[in-house]
C-alpha cells in the first residue's frame, strides 16, 4: 500500500497528492510516470509524475477527476492509500540543448511541463511558459512555475485572467512577435501574468507541450511553418505499461510506436493526430457506463 501523506485541490475538479513512494521517487526522472491501481478490483490509469523528492521519497500526482477511477482519487485525503503505484514508466524528456524554450501546458498538462520547466532551468536555458484554462479557477501551478521559469503566462478562454485566449493563442503572439512582448513586460509586476527578466530576441528553440488532443495539433500547426522543433506528451490509452497490450499504440512519422514504452513524448509534427483522437474515444460509451453505475451504488449506500 501506498500511503497519502498530503493532499489539496487545485480547481473544483483537480487535486495535488503527494504519496510515500521511495523506489519511485529514487528512479523518477522528467518526464516519465507511474500507472495507479487504487484496490484490487480497480483499473489500472497512467499519472504524470508533477515532482518528486528522492531524500523524502515522495512523488507528487495532479489528478483531474474525469472517470470513475479518478473520480474515486479525487475523493482520497492525507492518511488514506492506494494499492499500486508501478513506475517509473516511459523514456525520461530528452532536454534540447537550446537558449530559449517554450512550455505549455493546458489544464491537467501543466503538470507534465512543470518538472520540464525545472529541469531546463538547471540546464542553464531561458524557460518561458505557458499555462492555461477555461476560466481563472482552472489555471493550476501558475505558482510553481514561476519559481522555475523566467517568464510565465496564464491565458484563460474567457478573459477572467492574464491573457484572454487559449495557450496556442499566446504561442501564437509569441511566435509573431519574437522577444519584444517579453521586453515590453519585463519586470512588470502589476501584470498577473508575466514575471523575470526578458526574452530579449532569443528566438524559440523548441517547444514542449502536453494538454488535450486538440490543443496539442493547434501548438504542432502554428510551429511547422517556423520549423520549431515541438514535443509532445500523449496520453492514449494504456493498460499495462510495459508494451505488451498494445492499447497505446499511436502512429508518428508513420511508423506504430508504443506511448509507454517508446514515449510518452514524441515529435509532434510526426503525429497522427485523427487515429489518436479516435482511440482515446474508442471506450467513451464504457466508461460513462462505469461512471454511472458507480454514482447509482453510491447514492444506494447514502441511502441505507
Amino acid at each position: 500500500m501506498f500511503k497519502i501523506l498530503d493532499a489539496r485541490p487545485l480547481a473544483s475538479d483537480v487535486k495535488w497528492f503527494k504519496i510515500d513512494a521511495p523506489l519511485v521517487a529514487r528512479h523518477r526522472q522528467p518526464g516519465q510516470f507511474v500507472i495507479i491501481r487504487l484496490d484490487e478490483t480497480g483499473e489500472r490509469i497512467p499519472l504524470t509524475m508533477a515532482d518528486a523528492d528522492p531524500r523524502a521519497g515522495t512523488i507528487e500526482l495532479i489528478v483531474k477527476a474525469i472517470g470513475k477511477t479518478t473520480r474515486a482519487l479525487f475523493c482520497k485525503n492525507a492518511g488514506d492509500s492506494i494499492l499500486d503505484v508501478m513506475g517509473p514508466l516511459g523514456k525520461p524528456t530528452e532536454l534540447h540543448t537550446v537558449e530559449h524554450a517554450v512550455l505549455v501546458g493546458g489544464g491537467v498538462g501543466t503538470a507534465v511541463i512543470y518538472p520540464l520547466a525545472k529541469a531546463l532551468k538547471q540546464a542553464g536555458t531561458f524557460v518561458t511558459s505557458i499555462t492555461g484554462g477555461r476560466s481563472r479557477d482552472l489555471v493550476v501551478l501558475e505558482a510553481e512555475l514561476r519559481a522555475v521559469s523566467d517568464v510565465v503566462y496564464a491565458t484563460t478562454d474567457d478573459g477572467s485572467y492574464g491573457f484572454k485566449g487559449t495557450v496556442a493563442d499566446k504561442l501564437a503572439e509569441l511566435i509573431r512577435h519574437g522577444g519584444t512582448e517579453a521586453r515590453r513586460h519585463a519586470g512588470d509586476v502589476q501584470s498577473p501574468d508575466h514575471m523575470g527578466r526578458a526574452a530579449g530576441d532569443r528566438p524559440i528553440g523548441v517547444v514542449y507541450c502536453a494538454g488535450p488532443v486538440p490543443m496539442m495539433r493547434a501548438i504542432c500547426d502554428l510551429t511547422r511553418p517556423f520549423n520549431i522543433p515541438t514535443i509532445v506528451s500523449l496520453n492514449p490509452i494504456m493498460v499495462d505499461g510495459t508494451g505488451m497490450c498494445g492499447g497505446c499504440r499511436v502512429t508518428v512519422g508513420g511508423k506504430t510506436l508504443f506511448a509507454c514504452v517508446d514515449g510518452p513524448e514524441f515529435d509532434g509534427h510526426q503525429v497522427d493526430y485523427a487515429e489518436l483522437w479516435d482511440r482515446l474515444s474508442a471506450y467513451r460509451e464504457e466508461e460513462r457506463a462505469s461512471l454511472e453505475r458507480a454514482e447509482h451504488e453510491c447514492r444506494l449506500a447514502g441511502a441505507k
